[in-house]
């Protein structure tokens, strides 16, 4: 399995996911339910994201700082990027608990979206970077979802 296809997919598929939420955002909401997609969406965007940066501080960085102790400032920078985007998917999972009226919840959450998504696509370009060579020739025999999250 190659490692660095396999983040890059990953990152792919939240990219997408996110892009999805806002879209689902800039909609005029239904008049049944307006924030119902949104809201559901965002839940859906918020696990899958926390559930891969998880994956990797338990499994991923771990290996890589046993095979390759020269990425420890690398894997502590990605680790910090990692708590920084969960506070940041805190406070848009706090936004979407107070969605009610419809358009000024859309407003916050698109607000939130934008500063989680922003950090989000500056962590994964540099983590691709930086891990992309020794990704590439990582020989872990592990399941892909232990190691990246269930994406």
């Amino acid at each position: 399995m190659a490692w660095y296809d396999e983040m890059r997919a990953v990152h792919g598929r939240l990219r997408r996911a996110l892009e999805l939420v806002r879209d689902t955002a800039d909609d005029d909401p239904s008049p049944a339910d307006p924030v119902t997609d949104l809201l559901v969406y965002c839940r859906g965007f918020c696990t899958a994201l926390t559930r891969h940066h998880t994956a990797e501080d338990a499994v991923l960085f771990p290996e890589l700082e046993r095979r390759h102790p020269d990425l420890a400032d690398v894997l502590r920078r990605l680790r910090q990027d990692h708590g920084m985007i969960a506070y940041l998917v805190a406070d848009l999972e706090h936004a979407l608990d107070r969605a009610t009226d419809p358009a000024a919840s859309r407003d916050a959450v698109v607000r939130h979206l934008d500063g989680v998504g922003a950090i989000m696509e500056s962590h994964f370009r540099y983590e691709e970077r930086a891990l992309g060579g020794v990704l590439t020739a990582l020989d872990l025999r592990a399941p892909r979802d232990d190691v990246l999250g269930p994406l």
